[in-house]
């Protein structure tokens, strides 16, 4: 266990391109001077009987934003956090009731930039010990765990396409289960896959 993350460790150091809710879709015209909010997202790995597993949410389907999709614990960057790994840990203990203690950061990946303006950095963080997971009312339906061997593995993606704002959208998915990982949920986690195989 502790030689996956040291190579995730060592993988995460390295300088990457970031990724975007964009990069299927290069006929995408995006207005100039956009400005786009930072934001963290935490991806946390814990240590399950049969190996590692990485922790999700589903979203509330009563949420404004995003109903009911699968995604990393996270959010934007407050005034009061230092930096998005910062925003990361605080978001997931809010969320799903994880103690940023609990966490070893491992490292960040490239930031993803979204349909939503924000500039999101996922943060890698191995969860150190047992914790109780405690979903937040009106904004997390579940957290489930999803084998880490299943996300990064590039086989296991598919790229998939509906409209959205009177045009075609591409994307990637990685499903999983009952699970439907899509988006850039699914899009960060495939910059993952492309890092460690390198």
């Amino acid at each position: 266990m502790r030689e996956s993350l040291d190579h995730f460790r060592i993988a995460l150091a390295q300088t990457g391109v970031g990724s975007s809710d964009f990069d299927l879709n290069p006929d995408t015209v995006l207005p100039a001077g956009r400005v786009l909010r930072p934001a963290g997202v935490l991806a946390p790995i814990v240590e399950g009987p049969d190996g590692l597993n990485l922790l999700l949410t589903k979203r509330s389907a009563a949420l404004k934003h995003h109903p009911g999709q699968i995604a990393f614990p996270g959010g934007k960057q407050d005034e009061g956090d230092v930096d998005v790994i910062a925003a990361a840990l605080r978001e997931a203990h809010e969320e799903i009731g994880l103690p940023p203690e609990c966490v070893e950061v491992l490292g960040t990946l490239p930031p993803h930039e979204t349909v939503t303006s924000f500039h999101v950095t996922p943060v890698i963080g191995f969860v150190k010990k047992p914790f109780n997971i405690l979903p937040e009312p009106g904004e997390v339906d579940e957290v489930f765990a999803v084998p880490l061997d299943h996300l990064l593995n590039p086989e296991n993606y598919v790229i998939q396409s509906r409209r959205w704002r009177g045009q075609m959208r591409h994307y990637f998915v990685v499903p999983y289960g009952p699970y439907y990982i899509w988006g850039a949920t699914a899009r960060m986690l495939r910059a993952w896959t492309e890092i460690i195989q390198k």
